[in-house]
């Protein structure tokens, strides 16, 4: 079994970020705020702890991003 990513189910992939394709538009925040945050300036940081998941909550995050800025390695 894969480590638990809050409210997304377990998984075993590890979520990254394209900090610098990010626009901050905040849906990942939105649909996923167990897994995602916003930094002061509004682009998306992981929460601590939640690097790891490819659930529900996680992939509907991918999908939303309307620059592709996360993917699931």
């Amino acid at each position: 079994m894969g480590p638990r990513v809050d409210g997304t189910g377990e998984g075993n992939g590890r979520i990254r970020v394209d900090r610098d394709r990010c626009v901050g538009g905040g849906m990942c925040a939105l649909v996923a705020p167990d897994v995602f945050t916003q930094d002061d300036d509004g682009f998306i940081e992981i929460i601590e702890g939640q690097e790891h998941g490819d659930g529900p909550e996680v992939r509907k995050a991918l999908q939303a991003c309307p620059v592709r800025a996360i993917r699931i390695d």
